[in-house]
């Protein structure tokens, strides 16, 4: 799919923003690749405990997708890495560190309390 995808390209572009056959080949080959090694890796092969965290994830994600429109974890993060912490980031590394650092502690939040939900047996049903 993917070389048909970049083939067909040639005569109608890949672009993602229109969604062009040629683009849904490519993603969809590239899909199938990843889908195939992550089969392979967890499955077939067994290796599961560097992947906990996406069951956490899995098993509450319309918990965490909820309290995440309700309040927000980048901005709760903000308040530990925002304002002076995070110009200091950007002053000392690059433009922009602050914010994604803001960003990567948003996301430990929303691991932390989702292994919190899934080890007191949480869970959000519909």
């Amino acid at each position: 799919m993917v070389a048909a995808g970049h083939l067909w390209g040639l005569q109608f572009p890949v672009i993602k923003a229109i969604w062009t056959s040629s683009f849904v080949l490519v993603a969809g080959g590239y899909s199938l690749l990843l889908l195939g090694m992550w089969h392979q890796i967890i499955d077939v092969w067994n290796m599961r405990s560097w992947s906990t965290i996406f069951v956490w994830i899995g098993a509450n994600a319309i918990t965490l997708y909820f309290i995440n429109n309700v309040f927000g974890f980048e901005p709760f993060a903000l308040r530990f890495v925002g304002g002076d912490i995070g110009k200091l980031f950007d002053q000392f590394v690059t433009p922009g560190t602050g914010r994604f650092v803001a960003h990567v502690l948003g996301v430990a939040f929303a691991v932390a309390l989702a292994g919190f939900f899934y080890r007191r047996k949480i869970f959000l049903r519909v």
